[in-house]
């Protein structure tokens, strides 16, 4: 399983397409997993599936590609959709071409689904239900509690409010593995570029974008299965909300993992040695794809509560042309992420008041976040009297944090070494030569017979010029040849 430190994946047909072909196959034994990936698919790829699953292999017919063309409309839009279908169950290994160009489904993708449809089949794909009631049963309301906090403290966690307690091991690694957060000087995490990003998705992909990167590391780091793994999110996503199951029927992987997506707030058990958990709306919707069901459970995770003013999750944010910003919201989530990137002037009971100015607009681009994704953020989380307008932000403002990312990107910081103090300009020119012919050179003066050269090279370059004082001291030079350059560690340079 490939890891993403570089590629941060935050669909999960990404992942499912990247897995080869065998992997996919075992997949499919499990019912629950092929109704998820179903479910998943877009809409005309589940009729082609629906239209031939119990055709094949009863049916003598043998249909092609281009007999399956002729189901959709002959035009332009259609066809497309049509063809993006059949690329989609290809890459799934869900509908592939024989040697004769007839189409097949995949049968250990057919015989589970069907056993799915029907209630055929021996197995436990669909969890395990208690036999013995609860004397404490909680309840829906308390369950989306639940993933409220546990989700949203990862949330907090990411923008650095304070207070926010530290998360569990495993949210430590997929936030640093995926580039969520990194380390500044003072070794604290902080939110970066991909971090800010992530932010502005609705909580459906962000569950699933953690849970993809903890599939990564689930496989790299904790050696575990990577079809158990899988299994085990799309059995969640197949459960019934408020429904409890038993602990024992899991195996030891799905146990230990029970464990850390209890801490995403997927999941709820009274304690850890329980022997029932309860999914919660953040697990039974993954495979629904209604991100708007999800957000009415997490809602200030997503955007804020209701003001006096009746501002809503649609939109909370008034910009003026004078860099004021009004927040309607008593959310402290959405009020940490205003901090990244304003200066917080007053906090009423349900508004704050903040000013966007420039010091605090660089300091969110030293953190990675660009002017592109702040501009985003305060447009699709604009009150609805901002929506009146056209355009929905004062240009003034928009223009003026642009150019404040663009005056900061005129300059770019390299750490390097500086060479200095050579004896005479044929010792200059030879060394600055060889370091140039590498590529290590970063900037120059020949006047001042100075030069500096990059991190990587610094090493290659000392020892280049030890070796050149070296054999001066071989063929007779003495320490009169000792110094042909010196580097003075650590001065920067700015290009």
């Amino acid at each position: 399983m490939p890891t993403a430190v570089t590629h941060f994946k935050t669909n999960i047909y990404e992942c499912l397409e990247a897995l080869p072909k065998p992997t996919l196959d075992q997949l499919y034994k499990e019912p629950a997993t092929c109704l998820a990936i179903f479910r998943l698919l877009p809409p005309l790829a589940r009729q082609l599936v629906m239209s031939l699953l119990f055709t094949q292999p009863i049916s003598p017919v043998n249909l092609t590609q281009s007999d399956l063309r002729l189901w959709v409309k002959n035009e332009e839009e259609a066809l497309a959709k049509f063809h993006e279908a059949l690329d989609k169950l290809s890459k799934l290994s869900i509908m592939t071409t024989d040697s004769s160009g007839y189409i097949q489904i995949n049968s250990s993708f057919r015989e589970r689904f069907q056993d799915c449809l029907t209630g055929g089949g021996d197995h436990q794909s669909f969890g395990v239900s208690c036999e013995r009631p609860a004397k404490d049963k909680p309840d829906i309301a308390f369950l989306d509690r639940h993933a409220m906090k546990q989700w949203e403290e990862i949330l907090h966690f990411m923008v650095g409010t304070e207070s926010t307690r530290q998360p569990s091991a495993a949210v430590l690694k997929v936030v640093t593995r995926a580039k969520l957060m990194k380390e500044g000087k003072d070794k604290q995490l902080m939110i970066t570029n991909k971090g800010f990003q992530f932010l502005l998705q609705d909580v459906n992909t962000q569950v699933w974008a953690f849970l993809i990167q903890y599939l990564d590391i689930a496989d790299e780091l904790l050696h575990m299965n990577v079809v158990e793994v899988l299994n085990f999110f799309f059995m969640l996503g197949s459960l019934e909300l408020g429904m409890d199951y038993s602990v024992e029927a899991l195996t030891p992987t799905q146990k230990q993992l029970l464990d850390d997506l209890a801490n995403f707030g997927l999941a709820y058990r009274r304690k850890k040695g329980s022997s029932r958990y309860y999914p919660t709306r953040l697990a039974t919707t993954l495979t629904s794809g209604n991100s708007a069901v999800v957000s009415s459970a997490v809602s200030s995770s997503t955007s804020t509560t209701t003001g006096d003013d009746g501002a809503t999750e649609q939109g909370f944010i008034i910009v003026e042309t004078n860099y004021k910003l009004y927040a309607y919201t008593e959310s402290k989530l959405q009020i940490s992420v205003l901090r990244l990137f304003c200066e917080l002037q007053t906090r009423f009971a349900n508004m704050v008041y903040a000013l966007i100015t420039r010091d605090s607009v660089r300091k969110a681009l030293k953190h990675g976040i660009t002017a592109n994704q702040i501009i985003s953020y305060l447009t699709s989380h604009a009150h609805p009297q901002m929506k009146k307008q056209t355009p929905l932000l004062p240009p003034t403002v928009v223009d003026q944090i642009r150019l404040w990312e663009m005056e900061r990107n005129r300059l770019v910081a390299t750490e390097c070494h500086l060479y200095k103090e050579f004896r005479n300009q044929g010792d200059y020119e030879m060394v600055l030569r060889h370091a140039t012919n590498l590529g290590f050179v970063i900037w120059s003066n020949a006047k001042k017979r100075m030069f500096s050269v990059t991190e990587e090279g610094h090493e290659h370059v000392r020892n280049y010029i030890k070796k050149k004082i070296a054999q001066r001291k071989t063929n007779g030079g003495g320490e009169a040849g000792s110094g042909i350059g010196t580097p003075n560690n650590g001065s920067p340079s700015v290009r």
